[in-house]
This record gives structure tokens, C-alpha cells and sequence, in this order.
């Protein structure tokens, strides 16, 4: 099932410019903030607990009014402050606050003595002028939960909880139905306070003793009103969010969309054949500058790759067509002439085998340079070099001068450092060299062996291409020209390093090996 999904979104994927990618993640990411607001109530919360806060602030000035004008014994907003408990700090959250059902009726009651009635004609007209301003529906109700000021004669609401809280000298804030709700807006079911009213119970208090209750209710700030009020924070928000978007975009566009373009571009190029990858931009970042140096020098790899592959093609004809030239000739003229003395015909014979041997040694040493330029370095290699030196000497009757002090191990496979100083002493045997001496030295985690001789040397002008494949200066004596690039191959795939270096008399090479470990 899941495999067929995925192969399914991969069919109709549609192809996104990177550009597209990078727009939609930041609208996304902006927008955010407004599905949040949105759908996740935050602003409809802050809404729900403003309105609270101004409930609890008008019930807290009016208990201190009604407290003032008590007729047994005046108090102090001070000392009601004192008893009330659970007063500011607001818990309420349409997530998870409790919705109870609509406030019921008020039910019928006695009626309030005489002195509770003109205590409440005093208070009463405060508590008009109040509800007048805020909206607000206001009830000032006895300790017995009666209604005594702006509500129906006789009647009160004994057993409702938060009247209940509120004589035990606790104000409480609760969500109830509004029953009287009527939709007004077309959208406003996306509002999940639209059909809730909050209620608030405040004791009055006096003399540390709870004398009556305010009862304060009203319907939250609308979320579509609080939005319409708040609609110049709210467009200054959207359009620096945007501005910030587009900057962003911006920022995005010239350290890496442009950077990227430019890079295809090229590489389209190099791999056309006519051109080069470009220096990075300045402004591209890090990441994109190192993958510009990176592909540079992937390129000025390929190039040099296909010139050697195209060098190295012309190199193995020109070898090849000289013996086969030969070969070609040799049997032309024994074909023709089949009368031909058995002296001519074993000359000719012994020129085709010649020239046989010399195709079967180039293509051995054709095939030990493929090797040499498919090695790899081996892990873990470490080869006494001291031991190898001294069996090197023994058997060429070679100078040898070692540092004092023991030499360190060398990170090259014993084969290849056999391999390196066999092929650089035979070439000083056959160039005529008397002496040949080997100095080590260790520098830098590198043994640098240098090997010389007291031979004729090298012509200046031959020295830049004594590493070229089939470049030599024996080749009637049968020489191939390929070992030391044979030589050069083994030792640069184990980190190595070989080249010609200036001396007073003879040839010297340098042969440099990382030290192990």
C-alpha cells in the first residue's frame, strides 16, 4: 500500500524550480502564524480573558462601592481585597475550560428586609449607570442569593455555584451557554465563543464578613469585531511579514538559485567541450562556493583525463605501427617471393619475431600502467623502510645514508617501494651510471628518499617529460618509456610522491612516502 502511494506522488509530482520550493516553504511558514490565530484560538483566548479582565475590574470597583454604602458599619475596598480569593489571574481557555449549560431561571424567594432594600436603592443607580457603559448585565444579590438591585423582585438564585463561591468569600469567573445567541455574520460559526456569555461572582464584604454578591455577566469580544478593531496592527503585521518573505527570497535567489542556475550553465559547457566553470559569487554562500571550487576541479580532472586518454591514444599507435609496420613488410615480401633464399627468409623471420616481442612487451607494460593507475591505497600498510634499503643495497652495491636514528615505518605496501627503487636503479644502470647513492631524510609525516647517480643525466630539454607514457631516449636499445610512468602511478595512489630534481652531475629523483600511523 505505502509502496504504491509513494509510486503513485512520484508519477504526478510536478517539477519545482527551486525558486517555487523556496516561495511556497516561506508563505508557509508565514502564514503560520495566522492558522494559528486562526484555528488554534489564540486570539479568540486573549479576546475571551480581555473581556474576563474587564468583568473582574468593574465587579472589584462596584463590591468596593456597595461595601462603602453598607448601612451596619462601613468597610474598606482594602479590607474586601483582603478576603476575596482567586481574584485576577485567569485560567479560562475554550480549549479547556469547562462549558456549562445556560444560567437557569432565578426562582422564586421571599422578599429582602427593608434595610437590605434601600441599601440596594443606594447601590442600584451606580450599578445602571455601569452596566449603561460596559454592557454588561449587573445584579447585586443578599446573602440568602437573592436579588435585591437590576433584577426580577422575589426571586434569586440560591443554588447556583458561583453564587455558592461567592459567599464563601470566593469571586469565580465560568463559561455558560448564551441561549439568546442569533448568528449576525455569515462566517461567525468559525467563533467557538460566539455562543458563550462569561459570568463573574464577587462577594461585597464588609467587616471580613460577606454581605451580599455581585453578579456580572457579559458576551466576549467577538473574534470577526476584535479583528475589524485590531485590522491596522493586524495589516502591519501581514505586510512586514511579506516584506520580510520577499527579503528573504531575495537573500535565497542570490546565494543559491542564481549561484545554481550559473553552475548548470557551465557545466553544460565543460561537458560540451567549450567552457569553464566560472569563480563563485561573492554573494553565494559558503556551501555553494565550495561545490563552484569542487566542480572546478572535477573539471580541470575530466580535461586533463581526456588529454592524457587522447595523448596516450596517439602514443600507443605511433608504438604499435612501427612493429607492425614491420610485421606487415616481413610477410608482404615472404608471400611474394616464395624462391627466397633460406638466408633472406630466416632474416626476414627473425625481424617478424623481433617485432612480436616488442608488441608482447608493450602490451605487458601497457597493462602493468592500467594496474598502477587502478591502485588503490591499502589500508594498514606499513613497510620497514631501513630493511628494504639495506636489501636494495646488498644487491645493487649501492650508497646508502640513513639518518640517525632509527627510520619510522612508511604507510606504502613493500612491493611498491621494491617496485619504485628497482625501476629508478635500473634506469641509472642502463643511462651508464658508476654510483648510485640513496640519502633518507624525514620531514613534514613524509621520508624523503632521493636517489642519484654519476651517470650522463638528463637533457634539459627531455626532463619535463621523463613521466610522459612512452617517452624515452633508449628506444633502440628496447626501451617502452613506460616505467617511470608505471613508477609515478603506484606511488601517487599510496599518497606518495616522485619527481626529477636539479643536480650537479648525473640524474636525481626525489621519492617522498607518508609515514604510517
Amino acid at each position: 500500500m505505502i509502496a504504491a502511494a509513494k509510486a503513485l506522488i512520484r508519477r504526478h509530482w510536478p517539477r519545482l524550480r527551486l525558486r517555487t520550493i523556496l516561495l511556497v516553504t516561506f508563505v508557509f511558514v508565514a502564514a503560520l502564524p495566522g492558522v494559528g490565530a486562526l484555528f488554534l484560538r489564540v486570539y479568540e483566548n486573549s479576546l475571551l480573558r480581555q473581556t474576563e479582565t474587564e468583568l473582574v475590574a468593574q465587579s472589584a470597583a462596584l463590591a468596593a462601592v456597595a461595601a462603602r454604602d453598607w448601612p451596619w458599619g462601613q468597610g474598606g475596598a482594602g479590607e474586601g481585597a483582603a478576603i476575596v480569593r482567586s481574584g485576577y489571574g485567569s485560567d479560562l481557555d475554550l480549549r479547556l475550560s469547562r462549558i456549562l449549560p445556560e444560567r437557569p431561571a432565578p426562582v422564586a424567594m421571599a422578599e429582602a428586609d427593608a434595610t437590605v432594600r434601600r441599601w440596594a436603592g443606594q447601590v442600584a443607580p451606580v450599578l445602571a449607570m455601569t452596566a449603561a457603559t460596559t454592557l454588561a448585565s449587573i445584579q447585586l444579590l443578599d446573602t440568602d442569593g437573592r436579588i435585591v438591585a437590576r433584577g426580577p423582585a422575589g426571586r434569586g438564585y440560591p443554588a447556583l455555584p458561583e453564587v455558592q463561591a461567592a459567599l464563601r468569600g470566593r469571586a469565580v469567573t465560568t463559561l455558560r451557554r448564551n441561549g439568546a445567541y442569533r448568528q449576525h455574520y455569515p462566517l461567525e460559526w468559525l467563533s467557538r465563543a460566539s455562543d458563550l456569555r462569561i459570568h463573574h461572582a464577587r462577594p461585597v464584604i464588609v467587616g471580613g464578613r460577606v454581605v451580599g454578591v455581585l453578579l456580572l455577566a457579559r458576551s466576549p469580544r467577538s473574534l470577526f469585531v476584535g479583528l475589524y478593531e485590531d485590522r491596522g496592527k493586524i495589516a502591519f503585521g501581514i505586510v512586514a511579514i511579506f516584506l520580510t518573505l520577499v527579503g528573504l527570497s531575495g537573500l535565497l535567489s542570490r546565494g543559491i538559485v542564481r549561484p545554481v542556475e550559473a553552475l548548470r550553465d557551465a557545466t553544460r559547457a565543460v561537458a560540451l567541450g567549450g567552457g569553464r566553470v566560472p569563480d563563485p559569487p561573492p554573494t553565494a554562500a559558503i556551501e555553494i562556493q565550495a561545490l563552484y571550487r569542487d566542480f572546478a576541479v572535477m573539471a580541470e580532472a575530466i580535461a586533463h583525463r581526456s588529454r592524457y586518454l587522447r595523448d596516450f591514444a596517439h602514443a600507443v599507435s605511433h608504438e604499435f605501427k612501427t612493429p607492425l609496420a614491420g610485421i606487415r613488410g616481413a610477410v608482404e615480401l615472404l608471400q611474394d617471393h616464395g624462391d627466397m633464399g633460406a638466408a633472406d627468409r630466416a632474416r626476414f623471420l627473425s625481424n617478424v619475431a623481433a617485432d612480436a616481442d616488442r608488441l608482447n612487451l608493450l602490451v605487458s607494460r601497457l597493462l602493468e600502467l592500467a594496474r598502477a593507475d587502478m591502485a588503490t591505497r591499502e589500508a594498514g600498510a606499513a613497510t620497514d623502510l631501513a630493511d628494504v634499503l639495506a636489501q636494495a643495497a646488498d644487491a645493487s652495491v649501492l650508497a646508502v645514508a640513513l639518518p640517525d636514528g632509527p627510520l619510522p615505518m612508511v604507510a606504502v605496501p613493500r612491493g611498491v617501494v621494491e617496485t619504485a627503487l628497482s625501476t629508478l636503479i635500473d634506469n641509472s644502470r642502463q643511462a651508464g651510471a658508476g654510483r648510485i647513492a640513496i640519502t633518507a631524510a624525514v620531514a613534514g609525516g613524509m621520508v624523503a628518499l632521493m636517489i642519484a647517480d654519476d651517470g650522463p643525466g638528463i637533457a634539459v630539454g627531455d626532463r619535463a617529460r621523463v613521466f610522459e607514457p612512452f617517452f624515452t631516449t633508449r628506444r633502440a636499445d628496447g626501451g617502452t618509456g613506460l616505467g617511470l610512468s608505471i613508477l609515478r602511478s603506484l606511488v601517487e595512489a599510496h599518497r606518495g610522491e616522485v619527481a626529477l630534481v636539479e643536480a650537479g652531475q648525473g640524474a636525481a629523483f626525489r621519492l617522498m612516502l607518508p609515514v604510517a600511523g
